[in-house]
């Protein structure tokens, strides 16, 4: 039955299926083979996989990210920046990952941040003499971090999928953003510097406290949805709702950016994500149900148990797995599929869930750069008018940075662990 199911999958991947349908057709077509399981099993497997409470953190986070985007708060989170930095070599680059670090600590989500601050600075950038290909690629990296610092949609989706505290993932996803905002900081200046990008006018302190004091309903947002999670005052779920009451009334009432005719659009785009999130984490349910039946995950375990007992090496392994099904799998789908596989052999191991969940992320926030289905370069792409083959090639130094970081990640676990063990 786990042969069937499984060739049946990459028999649908391969003649284009949307994933999510691919996971339900599979299992439709195990059960008819099998013959004595009622096809009533798939619905109830489906029903059941969306039916939690910690899942409702999804539409509003999404809905928060596009209200940000479209109310000016990037916008003003960007000009901040730009009074402090922008006068470095390569500023505008720097000011582009402070700009995705910020944004990414109040929407969760990377494509999201990609397009907010990449939207506003990428041709801004191309004005200033920086080249197309690495604004672009650069914008595409520094979305990444979207998933890393809370909140974030995929760490909600390992807690559900792990039964882990969310809230320690989101502690836990501090650190490695900020590893990676460092390291693409790092590069930008060198590179820019050597290639003449950037430096200007240094900005008084009387223009920087004006950019401040219009930033500031801004900068307090992460602070208010961070502070009252982690202060125990509202839930990772509750602090999605809390997010968009805040941006709807900050970018209706307060900057006015966001028209009531532009609601329908914003609540509509939302609503479309969130659909197509909560079908593949429906479909992936009942796949899971039925990989967990033939015992599936346990003889991967063991198989892989078996090549080796070292644990530097399995975590080798278990890296460049997920880094492979990144460059074609959704996050959603690779988190949801591989969690109730990988995790037995981490648990053997003696490996805290929270560290390899945060493994399980920044891998897939790597995936979003590698092509086919790398969704930031299809977005920065997007902005800068760039074809897949330039934009691909410009993300190259980008992905070797952020593979480091995932090397760095894994093996010195108090990079992840040091504000969890902290705050307990």
């Amino acid at each position: 039955m786990g042969t069937i199911l499984f060739l049946t999958l990459v028999v649908l991947l391969i003649i284009n299926v949307p994933i999510a349908v691919a996971l339900g057709l599979s299992v439709v077509v195990a059960f008819m083979v099998e013959g004595n399981i009622p096809l009533l099993v798939v619905i109830q497997k489906m029903f059941n996989g969306t039916d939690s409470f910690p899942l409702m953190a999804i539409p509003f986070f999404l809905l928060a990210g596009k209200l940000m985007e479209t109310g000016g708060i990037s916008a003003r989170l960007i000009r901040f920046a730009n009074t402090i930095v922008g006068n470095l070599p390569g500023g505008l680059a720097i000011v582009a990952v402070i700009g995705c670090t910020f944004f990414a600590a109040i929407s969760g989500s990377s494509a999201a941040t990609t397009a907010a601050v990449g939207g506003i600075l990428i041709p801004h950038m191309v004005k200033k003499g920086y080249d197309v290909r690495f604004s672009s690629a650069l914008h595409a990296a520094g979305g990444t971090i979207g998933v890393m610092i809370p909140p974030s949609v995929p760490m909600v989706l390992y807690g559900v999928a792990a039964s882990t505290s969310i809230n320690d993932l989101f502690i836990a996803g501090i650190g490695p953003g900020i590893l990676v905002a460092i390291s693409l900081v790092a590069y930008s200046f060198w590179i820019s510097k050597k290639k003449g990008w950037g430096g200007g006018e240094k900005h008084s302190p009387a223009e920087i406290w004006k950019a401040f004091k219009d930033a500031i309903l801004a900068i307090l947002m992460p602070v208010i949805i961070l502070g009252g999670i982690y202060g125990g005052i509202f839930t990772a779920t509750e602090a999605a709702v809390v997010a968009v009451v805040y941006a709807l009334i900050i970018g209706l009432f307060v900057y006015r950016e966001i028209k009531w005719k532009d609601l329908g659009e914003i609540f509509t785009g939302a609503g479309t994500m969130t659909a197509v999130i909560m079908l593949i984490i429906a479909t992936a349910n009942a796949f899971g149900f039925l990989m967990t039946r033939e015992n599936i995950p346990q003889e991967i375990a063991q198989f892989m148990l078996g090549i080796t007992d070292s644990t530097i090496i399995t975590l080798l392994i278990i890296n460049v797995l997920l880094l492979i099904l990144g460059t074609f799998m959704e996050t959603a789908v690779t988190i949801i599929l591989m969690t109730p596989i990988l995790l037995p052999i981490i648990t053997t191991l003696g490996i805290d869930p929270v560290l390899f969940g945060v493994i399980m992320v920044v891998n897939s926030a790597i995936g979003m750069l590698t092509p086919p289905v790398g969704i930031n370069l299809l977005v920065a792409g997007k902005i800068a008018k760039l074809s897949n083959t330039e934009i691909e090639k410009a993300v190259i130094p980008f992905l070797i940075i952020m593979v480091i970081d995932l090397l760095l990640i894994t093996y010195i676990p108090e990079i992840s662990l040091f504000l969890v063990n902290l705050s307990k």
